[in-house]
């Protein structure tokens, strides 16, 4: 009875080296479906900033041409925001720099490149992740467009259209 109690105490005592192995191996499959689920959000990050810059430049266009009207001036007038002077064509920032670039303070060296800008009406400013290289993730600004710029009527509204199809 003795040598009973003594391999009962023995199996108690810890477990064995398969058991631990299975354990591993257990493991190391859930790692493998689970780890890549949670490895890349880089593709979410640029998304979400694409989105961002969408975002901040429909406002700025809209508040740039909310302070237009509300100073009374013409629709090729510039106007101050913060300090900021946002040149304007149509009664709406143009496509560049001095436009909503300066309206939405886009930072152009270290964020977001900027390509075809201008300044006349119904030109684009593309808007790209400064050293991505993959595929399309953009934001294309469009400056309002009138049959004769800074001349009524405005034949249509700036456009701000995001594509994220290869964030």
């Amino acid at each position: 009875m003795n040598m009973m109690n003594e391999m009962a105490a023995r199996k108690e005592k810890g477990f064995t080296l398969i058991e631990l192995v299975m354990v591993i191996v257990i493991l190391g499959i859930l790692a493998a479906f689970a780890l890549p689920r949670f490895a890349d959000f880089g593709g979410d990050a640029r998304e979400a900033s694409i989105q961002g810059l969408t975002g901040a430049l429909k406002s700025a266009s809209s508040i740039s041409h909310a302070r237009q009207v509300a100073d009374g001036a013409g629709l090729g007038a510039d106007v101050s925001l913060d300090g900021q002077t946002v040149t304007m064509v149509n009664g709406y920032p143009t496509a560049d720099a001095d436009g909503i670039v300066a309206a939405a303070d886009v930072d152009t060296t270290n964020d977001y490149a900027i390509a075809g800008a201008a300044a006349a009406g119904g030109t684009a400013a593309t808007f790209t992740i400064v050293g991505y290289t993959g595929g399309t993730c953009e934001v294309v600004y469009t400056a309002a467009t009138a049959a004769t710029d800074n001349t009524a009527p405005i034949t249509a509204p700036p456009s701000v259209v995001a594509d994220v199809s290869g964030c």
